[in-house]
């Protein structure tokens, strides 16, 4: 009943808000993080690129919005007034703008009621979908109660969703809750990246210049998905220490944004980064290990050896699920047992055209991702 209320509170003060003059303008809002995310900014500075060659009148104004609720739900009082006052200007942004992108879920975007002439665009922010997701886990462990998702309106209001193939777009539009008709596909902004070799010079040499003995063996990446419950998860990272052989290879651990393991910075050829993004780290890859996250596509892009280590496959399953069938569709080996895994990287027991086939499956398009999104938008404007 508080939130009904809140919401309705929410409604009467937008309409204030819906006052203003549209202006021509994209808002591009982001829960992911407190600084603007790649994605944002390579189609910000595409779209300034682009308003050099227009007339003033047909100039695009960006606004980007990041913030993170440390915490979500659970987040302390003062930050709860902080994002308060952070989604105030959020209403004045969506409210005068043409089109709105999202990379994640946004409150305001599905409660309020906006002008008829406002596009609405999800971007989500994962290259694919592995894990099931929104509304495909209402109820379960892993996700959001479905009074709750009721009452927020979870991610209504989307004129668009964007995939990066039809592969996976029912599975999409189930996670959203909405038609497969709003599904448009675009790869990610980031594929541009993934694919510059003037962008991966240019990583390799900070990561370098931060981590001098990371160019000294083969490296392997080990980037596992988020859990609520990490305990399993912290023994099994040590475990896999255990079995790794140092002599030849570098290990590398990033563990997700919201992860709270504290790993022990006691092994020298362990490096616990917490500089470099994940897909940043993957330009040093010679193999990645992981389990259920979306990182595996933009390894599938650079044609990264893949192996799957999935300790907890049926408890994952029970608590949230998979869209796919995992053993039968990934690209490489899967094995619950971390000594099996170094093994089998070890003695290169992997197949890169089944990586290559997986790409080409589930991320369709890996050229110009940037400019046809902006293309896209400025259709809509």
């Amino acid at each position: 009943m508080i939130k009904k209320v809140v919401i309705l509170g929410a409604r009467l003060l937008y309409s204030f808000f819906k006052v203003l003059p549209t202006q021509n303008k994209i808002t591009m809002i982001s829960r992911q993080s407190n600084s603007e995310t790649v994605d944002f900014r390579l189609l910000r500075t595409e779209i300034e690129k682009e308003n050099e060659k227009e007339e003033k009148r047909k100039k695009i104004k960006v606004v980007t919005l990041c913030h993170k609720l440390e915490g979500g739900a659970n987040a302390k009082f003062s930050e709860k007034i902080k994002y308060g006052f952070h989604m105030l200007s959020q209403m004045h942004h969506i409210a005068t703008s043409k089109v709105l992108i999202l990379d994640s879920y946004c409150i305001l975007a599905s409660i309020l009621k906006h002008k008829k002439d406002l596009k609405i665009i999800q971007m989500w922010h994962s290259m694919g979908t592995m894990k099931k997701f929104g509304y495909q886990i209402l109820d379960k462990t892993e996700g959001s109660k479905k009074e709750m998702a009721d009452v927020m309106r979870m991610h209504k209001n989307y004129n668009y969703v964007f995939a990066s193939s039809k592969a996976y777009a029912k599975q999409l539009a189930e996670g959203f809750g909405c038609e497969t008709t709003k599904i448009r596909i675009y790869s990610l902004p980031r594929v541009d990246l993934l694919t510059s070799k003037e962008y991966k010079k240019e990583i390799f040499e900070k990561i370098k210049e931060k981590y001098p003995e990371i160019s000294a063996k083969k490296n392997i990446l080990y980037c596992p998905t988020f859990r609520k419950e990490e305990r399993k998860l912290e023994k099994e990272i040590y475990n896999m220490m255990e079995h790794v052989d140092f002599n030849k290879y570098n290990l590398i651990i990033k563990l997700h944004p919201l992860s709270k393991i504290e790993l022990k910075e006691d092994n020298k050829n362990v490096i616990l980064d917490k500089s470099f993004s994940s897909m940043d780290m993957l330009f040093m890859a010679d193999y990645l290990i992981s389990d259920y996250s979306c990182i595996i596509y933009e390894a599938a892009v650079l044609n990264i050896p893949l192996f799957f280590f999935a300790f907890d496959l049926q408890e994952y399953l029970n608590n949230r699920g998979l869209t796919i069938d995992y053993e039968k569709v990934l690209p490489g080996i899967v094995s619950s047992n971390a000594k099996d895994i170094i093994t089998a990287v070890e003695n290169n027991q992997y197949d890169i055209n089944s990586v290559m086939k997986f790409r080409e499956k589930y991320v369709t398009n890996t050229k110009d991702c940037t400019k046809k999104i902006v293309d896209f938008i400025k259709n809509l404007i």
